[in-house]
Order: structure tokens, then sequence, then C-alpha cells
């Protein structure tokens, strides 16, 4: 479709205010994709402040943009108002160097980091791996320290450690998070798994939904719920949770780092997850509620929809 006018104007005018723009799904603070998110990652590595635009928020933009730099996809990112690439771009330009030397940033750190693969890891990434001819181990590591693996072919750039005759490769800023990391095979009541453990990060403790009662009762401790807000609204928060989708990572970060915080989702593996990043970022008194929401209308309160 041709792009009118005024989109013209309101894509132009704001290349022109802001040095660094993406045109992505979400927010910094809350990406609502995949390669948003990984987009949203790669910057917060090299620059301290760029303008994001919610295309899910904009209808006008989020089309017309497509159009105006000829690119089918989102997110994109503009630099002093040219058309730099999506995602797989700015991926390929991060490791490669190129983004630093885009931003003015110094050259990243490409030693390799010292990791630990338990010999129970090595065995389920080999037989999880045995029929991925051509693709390569990858671990992603964001700033916030969440976590992921993935199978892609591997890229010209990699940095690459062989730990148990595993090959894992690494992007420069997952690289450099990733020391002293050790990689396990864990069986918790949520299932089995992969597991990271980050060099000084606390245990995660468990509570059951009728000590978490009592913790709330006697106001001891910080629940955070970290459902998504479609799950929030089948079932609603407990009384006096903090909402982790509506105050992000950053806000709650700012919490004593020996404060108690408990983390809920539905059936408790979101929350592990969400307690595991705080703990890489030095929180000491971690918990997570077994078995969620569902737990707590189960055994506390009926009346708490289940869903």
């Amino acid at each position: 479709m041709a792009l009118d006018t005024p989109t013209r104007e309101r894509i132009e005018t704001l290349l022109a205010e802001h040095q660094v723009v993406l045109f992505m799904k979400g927010t910094r603070q809350q990406p609502m994709c995949g390669f948003s998110a990984a987009a949203t990652n790669t910057l917060n590595d090299i620059i301290p402040t760029y303008h994001t635009v919610n295309v899910l928020e904009d209808p006008e933009i989020r089309e017309g943009i497509k159009e105006y730099g000829q690119w089918p996809t989102i997110p994109q990112l503009y630099v002093k108002g040219e058309l730099v690439g999506g995602s797989d771009i700015i991926r390929q330009m991060y490791t490669s160097g190129e983004l630093y030397t885009l931003f003015g940033a110094s050259a990243p750190d490409r030693t390799p980091p010292e990791i630990t693969i338990t010999e129970k890891a090595a065995e389920a990434i080999r037989g999880g791996m045995a029929n991925a001819q051509g693709m390569a181990l990858h671990l992603e590591i964001g700033p916030d320290h969440s976590a992921g693996f993935q199978l892609a072919p591997a890229g010209d750039f990699d940095i690459v450690v062989v730990a148990s005759g595993i090959e894992v490769h690494f992007d420069p800023g997952s690289a450099a998070r990733a020391k002293g990391v050790v990689i396990d095979w864990v069986t918790t009541v949520q299932g089995e798994g992969l597991s990271l453990k980050f060099p000084g990060a606390v245990e995660i403790g468990t509570l059951n939904v009728h000590q978490l009662k009592d913790r709330l009762a006697a106001g001891d401790i910080t629940l955070v719920d970290v459902r998504p807000a479609h799950a929030r609204a089948m079932a609603a928060p407990l009384a006096g949770a903090r909402i982790l989708e509506e105050e992000g990572y950053e806000a709650l970060a700012q919490l004593p780092k020996d404060a108690p915080i408990a983390f809920i989702c539905h059936h408790g593996v979101s929350s592990q997850a969400a307690a595991e990043r705080f703990a890489a970022h030095g929180f000491t008194r971690l918990f997570n509620v077994e078995g969620g929401m569902d737990a707590w209308s189960r055994e506390v309160d009926p009346t708490v929809p289940r869903y």
C-alpha cells in the first residue's frame, strides 16, 4: 500500500528528533515478541538510551514504517535517520562488532568464558542434539540475566566454548555474563530441564501456598506476580502483590538485596525462572511459590478462578 503523507511526516519527525529509533512490538521495558526482545537486549548492551516506538499501539506507524523503509518486518532500527535493519541484521552486526563501531562504543571483550557443564547436563544436550545436523547450541544471557538455549546455525563471529565435550556459542554480551556459570540438568516439582547457576547466586527457596498465606498475613514478605496480563485477567493478583509486567525488572531491582521476595505464576514454572534472574543480581532471600495460583485456588481460596 502507498504511504500517506501524514504518516510519512510522523515517521520523519520521529527520526529527526531521535538519533536512534527502534520500531518494535512493546517497549524497551516490556518487549512483546521475541525478536523485539532480542533487539532491545542487544542495544541495551551497547548504548544507554534510545527511543522506541511501540507499533502495537499505532497501526498507522506499524504498516507505514514497513512501506517507508521497504522493510517487511518488525523490529526495525534507524540510526541518524537511516535504516540499519531488522532483528537478524542487528544481531549479525552485534556479534561481528560492527554495531559497536556504529555507535562509537569500545570493541567488545571476546575472551571465551570459563563455564562448567555437568555430566548430566552434557548427556541431556547430546541427546537433544542427536538429530540437529548442521546446527549449533547457542546460549543467550540478557542484561537482566534472563537466559535461553537455542539451536541455530553457527555464526562467523560467535564466541565458542567447549566444556564436557559440548560446544556452546555466545554473542559478546552473553559471553561476558557467562563467566563462571554452571549448566546443570535438574529435576523439580515443575519438571526437568537445563538450569544455569551464576557465580555467587543463592539457592531459590520454596513456599507452599499455606506458608505464603501466613507470610502475607504477617507482612514480612514481598509477593511478585510474574503472570502476563491475560492470565491476571482470568484470576486477579493476590492483594498487595507487585506486578512484574507493569513495574519491570529495573524497578523491582531497587528493592533491598536482603528483602524476602516470593514469586508466583500459574503453576510455579515462570516464577522459578524469575526468581533465578533476581538471584543472579545478588538478591539473597528468594522463594518460589509451589503450584502457583492454581494451588492457591485449590488449597487456600476456592473463590479464585482456576484456568
